[in-house]
């Protein structure tokens, strides 16, 4: 092969520095050092009947479903959610009592950590909520930082990166993970495709020495650097 293209059809590892986290097809990342699942923007707003610009047709209760059957394989500690960006008083009224049901169940079986900038109400969604949670050499965050601290290593999302790639003569547009060696933005787990590109400004400037792109597939990934999305010709 030319590159190094990567096709990993189960969760991949990536390290920082000692820690090791496993990104899964489905959009989430697994420290199992510490047993931790993280997930960035469940789409609550969607779920809660809020018309939103940039979210997909998806529909947000299979993200539901999906995170609950992988708090059921990975039997986190707990769970951090990157990227509630609505009042969650407000959503929270608006959701079906099935839907917050769901949540409720889910974090009794594993804590939630809600890491957002939106104003919250403990009474109206299980778990903790912080603008900001520190553990072990991570920083987890809403949004990326404009620049990071000399020795932190931060897990944010937001932005919904996506990348497009040539695929059987014609243009191929998926969620992604994008990482370098101090830090990785999560795709939206909730399926929204309408992020930009990590080509554009929003991504690129979060890593100006460059990033590895972790697409997400059917069931797996692919893993290349940002300067092989030209070059690559097929993708199953």
């Amino acid at each position: 092969m030319d590159y190094a293209f990567t096709c990993v059809m189960t969760a991949a590892p990536i390290h920082f520095r000692d820690e090791r986290l496993m990104l899964d097809p489905t959009g989430a990342a697994f420290w199992p050092a510490k047993r931790v699942l993280i997930v960035a923007d469940l789409s609550l707003e969607r779920l809660a009947g809020v018309a939103v610009s940039q979210m997909s047709a998806a529909d947000p209760r299979v993200a539901l479903e999906r995170l609950l059957r992988l708090v059921r394989l990975y039997r986190p500690a707990k769970v951090i959610l990157l990227g509630v960006q609505a009042n969650t008083r407000f959503l929270t009224r608006r959701l079906h009592q099935d839907d917050k049901a769901r949540l409720e169940a889910m974090a009794r079986e594993a804590p939630f950590i809600w890491v957002t900038a939106a104003e919250h109400d403990p009474n109206f969604l299980p778990g903790q909520f912080t603008p900001v949670h520190r553990e072990g050499p991570f920083t987890f965050r809403h949004e990326p930082a404009a620049q990071l601290g000399p020795r932190e290593i931060e897990i944010a999302g937001f932005h919904r990166p996506k990348a497009s790639i040539a695929a059987r003569a014609r243009r191929v547009s998926r969620p992604c993970f994008v990482a370098d060696s101090r830090r990785l933005v999560l795709p939206a787990f909730a399926g929204a495709a309408e992020g930009p590109d990590v080509r554009d400004q929003p991504i690129a400037r979060l890593f100006p020495r460059g990033l590895r792109v972790f697409l997400l597939g059917q069931d797996q990934l692919f893993s290349f650097a940002l300067e092989q999305l030209g070059r690559i010709a097929e993708v199953a």
